[in-house]
C-alpha cells in the first residue's frame, strides 16, 4: 500500500562566493513533529546531509542522494534573520521582502497550491521559468514527490562558516544542487511550501 506524508514549512536555498550551496529545510509540521535538516553541496560537488536524528536521516536518504551523511543537532531560529547552527555549520541568512513570484503565489488558494494535482499542472511552467526547479518528480526508492509553494521571500545576505572555513558572501545557487530531481531556485530565497512524499508503507 502506498501512503502520502506531508511536510509543512519552508526551504531556504542560497549559494555563496566560496562555491558552497546550502539548502535548509525548516519543517513546522511533519509526520514526526517539527525538525530541521540541511543539505550542502560544496564547490567540488561533494554533497552532505546534516540530519538531527536517525529517523530524519533514514527518510531523507531514501529520497535524496548524498556523498556523506552526518548526524548532529540542527537548530534554526529567527524569521527576518535565519540562524542555522550545527557543530559543522554556523550560518546567518537575511530574509527580505516577498518576490514577484511570491506575490503571484499568494493569489492561489493554499488548498489548491499545495495539492499534488496543482503541483503536477504547474511543473512544466516551473521547469521553463526557474532553471533546475521541478514541482513534481520521482525520488529515490520508487517514491514520488510534489512541492506546493505558497510564498517566496528573497534572501538578501549570507554569512558564516562551514567546517571552520568562511562561506563568503551571498551568491546564486549556480550550478543547481544535485540532491534529487529538483534544485532550489537560482535566486537565493526562502520558499514556504508543503512537500508531499508518496511511498510504500
Amino acid at each position: 500500500m502506498r501512503v502520502r506524508d506531508r511536510f509543512t514549512g519552508a526551504i531556504a536555498g542560497a549559494g555563496s562566493t566560496s562555491g558552497t550551496r546550502i539548502v535548509v529545510g525548516r519543517w513546522d509540521s511533519s509526520p514526526w513533529g517539527p525538525f530541521a535538516d540541511v543539505m550542502i553541496e560544496d564547490a567540488s560537488g561533494h554533497r552532505v546531509l546534516l540530519a538531527p536524528d536517525e529517523r530524519t536521516r533514514d527518510f531523507v536518504i531514501a529520497t535524496y542522494v548524498f556523498d556523506e551523511v552526518v548526524l548532529e543537532p540542527v537548530q534554526v531560529t529567527g524569521s527576518a534573520e535565519w540562524h542555522v547552527v550545527t557543530p559543522s555549520l554556523d550560518l546567518t541568512l537575511h530574509v527580505g521582502g516577498r518576490t514577484a513570484l511570491g506575490a503571484l503565489l499568494r493569489g492561489v488558494p493554499p488548498f489548491l497550491a499545495t495539492s499534488p494535482v496543482w503541483c503536477a499542472a504547474v511543473d512544466p511552467v516551473a521547469r521553463v521559468a526557474l532553471r533546475g526547479v521541478r514541482t513534481r518528480g520521482t525520488a529515490g526508492s520508487g517514491r514520488r514527490e510534489w512541492y506546493g509553494a505558497t510564498s517566496v521571500h528573497a534572501i538578501t545576505a549570507l554569512g558564516g562558516t562551514w567546517r571552520g572555513a568562511p562561506l563568503g558572501t551571498l551568491a546564486r545557487v549556480d550550478p543547481p544542487c544535485r540532491f534529487g530531481f529538483s534544485s532550489t531556485p537560482a535566486r537565493p530565497s526562502v520558499t514556504s511550501l508543503v512537500t508531499t512524499v508518496e511511498r510504500e508503507s
